[in-house]
């Protein structure tokens, strides 16, 4: 089967290799210099991340790795991790990921529920499958990657290439509905849930990435969350991956990036809103102008619109920001650009939500009433009227179908519905809230499981916690639920600039207060309790915990 015929993201790795051999498609740190500098000492083309790719995919194979063997990835951001990626790709196997970063125990109920039957990992991570029983039940090939197997069974990758590695490997048939990926969420709001990609999805995702961004081929991309640096090859891009944690992105050194978009001619950078506080805060003080970046895309969690606003200061003024609405379960959903962002600062701040920008071709998104309950079969009734806040529901081609092993959050999640012609789709709740305004934008107003029931009604985070985070001392606002639901008591919780001492802590709350009290939404908000660090997700250091903070609140409250 020609590669053309075959549904797959790497099927566009020999097409690349053959318009652009030579160009370079990743570029890799590989320690500092001397005076502190980054070196990239590693660069691979398009033909060698082909070539090297099928070779890595040959030696698999070889191992028993072939078309839909479910298998753990568990590489350091590297050449490795790309190449292995592809390589798993172009074998039909299925890649589990799973953020590092995550708790142990919620790590061990995540590869239980994934069941892979291979581990592909470097010694650490196999010597932590081994000790604390990662995936015991069900791997049976492990795969040791760039260094030496100590106590534990299995090839090296490296002894694979030597005994498989071959050049004429023919990608697998995969087609559309095959399993591409198991993708864990972050977990943010509870154990992460591994969503099952089909190659469609992914397929999906590069158009729709492509055509709402504009992305040209030829372009340099720093993509601080590794996976994002998948879809580069498919679009033609190079990417620079970045000297830094990425489960860490808000402790990322700015120097160190802004010094690879200079060193590289960066085009284009993804970050979280988190990452972008941090570069624009150190550019700013700094009088840093990234002249080459012409787009900057930033997702994970609500972008504040100063942070836009700072980033926007420091690049050409043709450069745009967009801020992506999505979720691992269907992305993009909705895309806004930072100036229009920042023109709708104005109504955030006085607790209309945060604009996500309008759907993205050919996603269609609904609202529907708020319910905790499982919805099987569309009913046009569901919907809300316009201007009224309803939970978000997407149908679209990067929608995602269920969930690996767990029947009731699939159903929780997902409606199924009939088209006119006979034909059906399935929708995905988001799990958040928001509405429409006229124009047809979409307003996010928070997460539906963060939503704080009052006996006065229902009060969303993101109509709540703007308003008082215009207060110039105050970093982050949380609004959490104490008590019983339908009876709870609203409390704010608030994270004050770093340089903030507590002796300000009582006339910062009288004044927070009296900002609470010019907005309808918020001049309930009574309780006002300050936190010295936000809990934050792992993936992107930007959703707030607010299920810990509702724990601790409850707790301060007792006392």
């Amino acid at each position: 089967m020609d590669s053309q015929d075959i549904c797959n993201i790497a099927a566009a790795l020999p097409r690349m290799a053959q318009e652009r051999p030579d160009a370079i498609a990743i570029r890799c740190p590989t320690g500092s210099s001397a005076d502190g500098k980054v070196e990239y000492g590693i660069a691979l083309t398009y033909r060698e991340l082909d070539e090297r790719s099928s070779r890595i995919a040959a030696a698999l194979a070889g191992a028993g790795i072939v078309r839909g063997t479910k298998t753990a990835l568990m590489v350091r951001p590297s050449p490795e991790l790309f190449l292995l990626m592809f390589a798993l790709f172009k074998a039909g196997a299925v890649p589990v990921l799973i953020d590092p970063g995550i708790a142990r125990s919620a790590l061990k109920q995540c590869l239980a529920e994934a069941a892979p039957e291979a581990f592909v990992g470097i010694p650490l991570a196999q010597a932590a499958r081994v000790v604390l029983g990662w995936a015991k039940d069900s791997c049976r090939i492990a795969v040791t990657v760039g260094g030496r197997r100590w106590f534990w069974r299995g090839p090296t990758l490296d002894e694979l290439l030597e005994q498989h590695g071959s050049d004429a490997f023919a990608p697998a048939p995969t087609q559309g509905e095959d399993i591409a990926a198991i993708l864990f969420t972050s977990g943010s709001t509870g154990v992460p849930k591994g969503v099952v990609y089909r190659h469609r999805h992914f397929v999906a995702q590069v158009e729709m990435l492509g055509r709402a961004f504009g992305i040209e081929t030829g372009g340099v991309n720093l993509p601080t969350f590794p996976p994002f640096a998948l879809f580069d090859p498919a679009l033609g891009t190079t990417s620079v991956i970045p000297d830094m944690d990425p489960t860490r992105p808000a402790n990322a050194d700015p120097r160190k990036l802004i010094s690879a978009i200079e060193q590289f001619g960066v085009t284009q950078m993804f970050g979280s809103p988190a990452l972008l506080d941090t570069l624009s805060r150190h550019g700013i003080a700094h009088g840093v102008k990234l002249a080459t970046v012409k787009r900057v895309l930033s997702a994970g969690a609500p972008v504040p619109a100063d942070v836009v606003a700072r980033m926007q200061e420091l690049l050409p003024d043709d450069a745009r920001i967009f801020t992506p609405y999505g979720a691992t379960e269907c992305l993009p959903v909705a895309v806004i650009e930072g100036r229009e962002l920042r023109q709708t600062h104005e109504a955030t701040e006085s607790g209309a939500g945060t604009c996500v920008g309008k759907p993205v071709p050919p996603n269609v998104v609904r609202l529907i009433r708020i319910s905790d309950e499982p919805i099987a079969q569309w009913r046009d009734d569901l919907q809300v009227a316009l201007g009224e806040v309803g939970e978000i529901v997407v149908a679209g081609p990067s929608v995602t179908d269920a969930y690996h092993e767990r029947p009731q959050a699939t159903a929780a999640a997902k409606i199924r519905e009939t088209l006119p012609d006979g034909s059906e789709r399935i929708l995905h709740r988001m799990g958040d809230v928001g509405w429409f305004d006229e124009q047809g934008r979409l307003w996010f107003c928070g997460r539906k499981s963060q939503r704080v029931e009052t006996v006065a009604g229902p009060l969303y985070t993101e109509q709540i916690e703007p308003v008082f985070r215009t207060h110039p001392q105050v970093r982050r606002t949380a609004l959490v639920g104490v008590g019983e639901f339908g009876r709870q008591t609203p409390v704010l919780c608030v994270e004050l600039e770093p340089q903030v001492p507590k002796s300000e802590r009582a006339r910062i709350e009288r004044e927070l207060r009296g900002i609470g009290r010019t907005h309808e939404r918020t001049a309930g908000i009574d309780v006002f309790l300050f936190h010295p660090k936000f809990p934050v997700d792992i993936r992107h250091n930007a959703k707030i915990g607010r299920e810990a903070l509702s724990q601790w609140a409850t707790a301060q409250l007792r006392r």
